[in-house]
């Protein structure tokens, strides 16, 4: 169920988390604060986190629909690894739409990334900590139920 509850508020396949989970156990340190840093910094997931869209089928949608720069480039995979200091902007031409002017009102971005609201701009300032990620699952479960 905790594995589920994941899937769905990252909005991925079951096959996608299993390589994310096959990556993390390959770099030392805690798997799952690795498994939560790498599904953190998706490009579907910075737009959401950043305040840009409402859900993350909003975000996916947007990114898909080529509505977003990365460090001035567009780019439409929704899992696109974004680093630490990369910028994502809406491109100029959707920064009319209604949909991101009514995201940026309602909601505040976490605080490893930081927002511009005048010009749509994301910053990500850091990479994110397991304590300051908006998840709700138990992560070790998760883990566990992979490490079988």
């Amino acid at each position: 169920m905790e594995k589920q509850k994941l899937r769905a508020q990252y909005n991925i396949q079951e096959r996608q988390l299993r390589n994310y989970y096959t990556k993390a156990i390959k770099e030392p340190g805690n798997t799952g604060a690795i498994l939560l840093r790498m599904l953190e910094m998706r490009l579907d997931a910075i737009v959401l986190r950043g305040g840009l869209a409402r859900t993350i089928y909003a975000a996916r949608q947007y990114v898909s629909h080529q509505h977003m720069l990365v460090n001035g480039k567009r780019v439409d995979i929704a899992s696109y690894g974004v680093k630490v200091g990369d910028v994502i902007t809406v491109k100029p031409k959707s920064q009319t739409l209604e949909c991101f002017r009514d995201a940026i009102n309602d909601s505040q971005p976490v605080r490893y990334l930081s927002l511009d609201k005048a010009t749509l701009t994301i910053t990500v300032t850091a990479v994110p900590q397991p304590e300051e990620v908006p998840i709700i699952c138990d992560l070790p479960q998760v883990i566990e139920f992979y490490s079988r």
